[in-house]
């Protein structure tokens, strides 16, 4: 499981002009599972990313976690993580799990940040989403369950 996360001030996915997610003061996570993630990967990256402690404290140091500054999660599945890229121009995504092994990951993964008291907003499995987001920082942070 791979996450691209972003701190950031405010943002929004939005599917046919119509805004269905949006957070303030944050994370945008991208989400990509692969076809060989478990409960395991899930669990794993809901304690990071709960406790990563990547806001600023009174001191101006990256000292806090998401929790601790009552910061919300704007989560959106993203398949294209898993691109393969090594051969040609085209990408191959066969790494990339299949939505019935992706989306109760998927689900899960939401589920278990909620769990640790977080504001979690989502996109819709598969759609074509516009998302757009004002980074703090910025701060861009790559977690990969497979590097733990």
């Amino acid at each position: 499981m791979r996450i691209i996360s972003q701190r950031s001030k405010q943002a929004e996915i939005k599917v046919d002009n119509k805004t269905i997610a949006a957070i303030e003061h944050g994370l945008v996570l991208l989400v990509g599972i692969e076809a060989a993630d478990t409960k395991e990967d899930v669990d794993y990256l809901v304690r990071k990313i709960a406790a990563m402690r990547i806001f600023s404290d009174e001191s101006d140091k990256m000292n806090l976690s998401v929790q601790d500054v009552g910061g919300s999660i704007l989560s959106i599945s993203q398949f294209t993580l898993h691109a393969e890229t090594k051969k040609g121009n085209r990408p191959s995504f066969i790494q990339a799990a299949k939505p019935e092994i992706a989306i109760p990951l998927y689900e899960l993964f939401n589920e278990g940040l909620r769990k640790n008291n977080l504001h979690v907003e989502q996109g819709i499995f598969g759609a074509d989403m516009q998302v757009s987001l004002v980074n703090d920082g910025p701060v861009t942070i790559i977690l990969d369950s497979k590097s733990k």
